[in-house]
């Protein structure tokens, strides 16, 4: 049984004849029902139990539906309610979708329509309860959550909440651009630590001033330092220490790194006494920092002490499932940002995300999607954007990507019912099966 199946559905229906039926269609269908004479009744069961919907008649003894539909969106602006009419009231109904209803069905109806509508409400709601689980469970930092439903990101936010709350160093692998900051500042927000989150890229940090800027200096340690600094280290104190691109770091700077890690204090510049310091140390590479090691281009000593625990982040064109979650939330942001309303787009646009290679991952994806809101994405200016020195695909691989994109935008149209799927794209449903093997797509996946 699906999540979204376990989720139990309210029936308010005042006709014995209709509830009764209704609740029996449902109730084969294998779903979970509760049924009420009155809006009443309905109201009060909520205090005891969280429905996944609420099918529910106009027309009621005491409340009616659209006053039972005001009071639920008091209550949770995103629980599902269907509305039930007669011939007369589908205008009715239809200005309660404009004020929140999730669907209405019209009398006389099917018992498959009456499952099918049903069963779409589930999905949307145990969507949304998933959502906000996976919001709670892991912190967001400047509203760029660890999004992604594919196992290798599952596995993520796992070895994230996890390691968080204990003190043990961890080393992101991933590619440029796939969020290993993300993951640091998700790992910080979990841990409990009160310090800073503090955020150094090695690349960026000239040799010259490697020490000044690490573990700070007293006065008059050189020329030009007229008072004392507090180094990196030192300020990430109770805190997290972020090394992004730690591969870039100079050999000789390492082992002054090394040093301060294993021993978790550091000299100030121009300084004799130790600073004992206190700090949670996650460290990022882009390269394979041991078969850098084994090539002498890394202290492997340094690489072992930060290698304790290793999360890897798999790059975008190995999460292609993820383009529509991440897209969605990007848009979002975009919107909001620009003061501008959300763009529509479909399979077309789908499909064509998920053609691209992104080199530049997550990252890549979110610029598109600021151009996309701004009106300036066009598919030759996306596709000159992902075509970089060795990263284009074969004409095969793009187009099977291509069906697979719009195979899955089907798939989450039609909440993981094959059958209608096919119906969608005009193929028949063996043949949609077929494909489903040979590319390796989930029809349950679309169910969640």
């Amino acid at each position: 049984m699906s999540e979204a199946a376990a989720l139990p559905v309210f029936l308010v229906e005042d006709d014995p004849a209709v509830r009764m039926g209704s609740a029996q269609a449902l109730t084969l269908a294998g779903l979970e029902v509760r049924s009420f004479a009155d809006a009443e009744g309905a109201l009060a069961a909520l205090a005891a139990e969280l429905p996944g919907a609420v099918v529910s008649d106009v027309r009621l003894p005491g409340r009616d539906g659209i006053a039972l539909l005001g009071e639920l969106r008091q209550l949770d602006r995103e629980l599902p309610v269907i509305l039930v009419t007669g011939h007369g009231d589908v205008a009715m109904a239809v200005q309660a979708m404009r004020d929140g209803a999730h669907d209405f069905i019209e009398k006389p109806f099917t018992s498959e329509h009456l499952v099918r509508v049903t069963r779409q409400a589930l999905e949307k709601r145990a969507l949304l309860l998933e959502n906000r689980r996976l919001k709670e469970a892991l912190p967001t930092q400047d509203g760029l959550p660890v999004i992604g439903q594919t196992p290798a990101m599952q596995e993520v936010r796992r070895l994230v909440a996890a390691l968080a709350p204990t003190d043990v160093d961890i080393l992101i692998n991933g590619e440029t651009g796939s969020g290993k900051e993300v993951v640091a500042r998700a790992i910080h927000s979990a841990s409990g630590r009160r310090g800073p989150f503090v955020a150094i890229n090695c690349a960026a940090l000239p040799e010259s001033v490697f020490e000044s800027e690490m573990f700070g200096h007293e006065a008059g340690a050189f020329t030009g330092a007229g008072k004392r600094r507090i180094g990196k280290i030192e300020y990430a104190h109770g805190g997290t220490l972020f090394l992004d691109e730690i591969e870039s770091m100079p050999l000789n700077l390492q082992v002054k790194l090394l040093r301060a890690l294993q021993e978790r204090s550091i000299e100030r510049l121009g300084g004799n006494a130790p600073v004992a310091v206190d700090c949670r140390v996650v460290a990022a590479s882009k390269a394979d920092l041991k078969a850098l090691s084994e090539a002498g281009q890394f202290r492997a000593d340094l690489y072992y002490r930060l290698n304790v625990v290793s999360i890897d982040l798999p790059p975008l064109r190995q999460r292609q499932e993820d383009i529509p979650l991440l897209m969605g939330h990007f848009l979002q942001q975009a919107a909001k940002r620009f003061g501008r309303e959300v763009p529509a787009w479909g399979p077309a646009e789908l499909a064509r995300w998920q053609a691209q290679p992104w080199p530049g991952n997550v990252r890549e994806l979110k610029n598109a999607a600021e151009r996309f809101c701004l009106g300036l994405d066009q598919p030759q200016a996306a596709s000159a954007a992902g075509s970089t020195p060795g990263a284009e695909l074969p004409l095969a691989r793009r187009l099977e990507l291509a069906e697979q994109g719009f195979i899955e935008a089907a798939l989450a149209a039609c909440h993981g019912n094959v059958a209608l799927a096919a119906e969608r794209l005009q193929l028949p449903k063996k043949t949609l099966y077929d494909k489903l093997a040979r590319l390796q797509i989930a029809a349950d996946t679309f169910r969640r």
